[in-house]
């Protein structure tokens, strides 16, 4: 699989799944890019992991229209998890959160950052009709998809069951629903439920939920960015379980 741009080549060698590092040729470390370049092949080199040089025809192939910023790396398949295992990683009460039909990019790479940022647990996410965690992905999530754990599964549903069979509450998001986020104790073992921008969680998915709830706003739009809803929930989360201080 191929990554492309700083910040998330970086997090990949800083995780150890890089197997090579492309850098754009003639990069003369003029620019600040130019500096980052030479921080990225620096660390490539402490690491023993090879650099190949290529053109910017090249590079912009590989990124298929995205920024590549001079940089790209070839990574290692990430580890595999299940629910349940993902379940059982945690230090305490596990904190996952589950996409049900989320297929933008920018969106999963932005709640994956959000994951990394509020010290969850991980993600349970569809294999198919889903993005993968390469490229546009890695990129939104400025390189946190390099430390977050991901369970691939077939069916968002049983894998909601399975997470409750594991001791998990599971708590979908919609707009709308009576509970409050913030009334809902996220200090027990939780998994939050996500559905996509539009449709929202589906049916079966959401009528597997333990409980559903919504956050109140106060404006003319009727839902939030579901990458923001993720943010609002999670640190939510995070506050009550005093993961991050104020």
């Amino acid at each position: 699989m191929q990554i492309y741009g700083m910040n998330p080549v970086l997090e990949a060698l800083k995780a150890g799944t890089v197997s090579e590092v492309i850098v754009q040729e003639r990069a003369d470390g003029s620019s600040a890019g130019g500096r980052r370049l030479r921080d990225v092949i620096a660390l490539a080199g402490r690491l023993g992991v090879p650099v190949r040089f290529a053109d910017r025809v090249s590079l912009d192939r590989l990124a298929r229209g995205g920024v590549h910023q001079g940089v790209a790396a070839s990574v290692r398949a990430p580890e595999a998890w299940t629910p349940t295992a993902l379940a059982g990683a945690a230090q305490g009460a596990p904190l996952i959160v589950v996409l049900d039909g989320i297929e933008d990019p920018h969106n999963v790479g932005a709640i994956l950052r959000t994951v990394d940022a509020a010290g969850a647990t991980g993600v349970v996410r569809q294999t198919r009709r889903a993005a993968p965690l390469t490229g546009a992905v890695a990129k939104a999530s400025a390189g946190a998809v390099a430390h977050v754990r991901v369970a691939e599964v077939t069916n968002i549903a049983r894998a909601v069951e399975e997470l409750k069979a594991a001791g998990v509450w599971t708590v979908g998001l919609a707009a709308g629903a009576p509970t409050r986020y913030d009334q809902v104790d996220f200090r027990l073992a939780t998994a939050v439920v996500l559905g996509a921008e539009g449709s929202g969680l589906r049916r079966l998915v959401r009528e597997r939920c333990d409980l559903v709830a919504g956050i109140p706003l106060a404006g003319h739009v009727g839902s939030l960015n579901v990458s923001v809803a993720a943010g609002v929930v999670l640190f939510e989360a995070a506050r009550q379980r005093r993961l991050v201080t104020p």
